[in-house]
């Protein structure tokens, strides 16, 4: 089982970033946060990084049914979806959550986390 779902597309960072944010709204995913680790690596240590964001999604009525079901839950909260730049354009890639809820022994949960990944994979091969 692989823990994320991926893709890389064509064309340049911050259109790619934008049309990530739009795809993932449109499956009910707010970004709750985001990390510019090219900025903070270059801030905090002085190194040069390529553009690299992670962008924290969550589908409120999702999440809000995942803590019902697990009350710890909220640690694997929001599902990370991060945005690269690579050689051949810009990669973007969400975590599976039923690869990360598997360590919970909760069989609903763990049901709710496939229905979670499969909106994230949607909203990422829509981009």
């Amino acid at each position: 089982m692989t823990y994320f779902h991926a893709r890389t597309i064509e064309g340049d960072f911050e259109t790619v970033l934008d049309r990530t944010r739009a795809s993932l709204q449109e499956q009910g995913f707010g970004v709750l946060t985001e990390i510019d680790v090219q900025a903070t690596l270059k801030a905090k240590i002085g190194e040069d990084f390529r553009p690299y964001r992670i962008l924290g999604a969550c589908n409120p009525v999702m999440a809000h049914e995942a803590l019902k079901m697990e009350p710890h839950v909220g640690v694997m909260l929001p599902c990370n979806v991060v945005v690269q730049q690579v050689e051949d354009g810009v990669e973007v890639f969400a975590v599976d959550p039923a690869a990360s809820m598997a360590a919970i022994e909760n069989t609903e949960l763990l049901q709710h986390a496939r229905m979670v990944g499969e909106r994230l994979n949607a909203a990422i091969d829509r981009i």
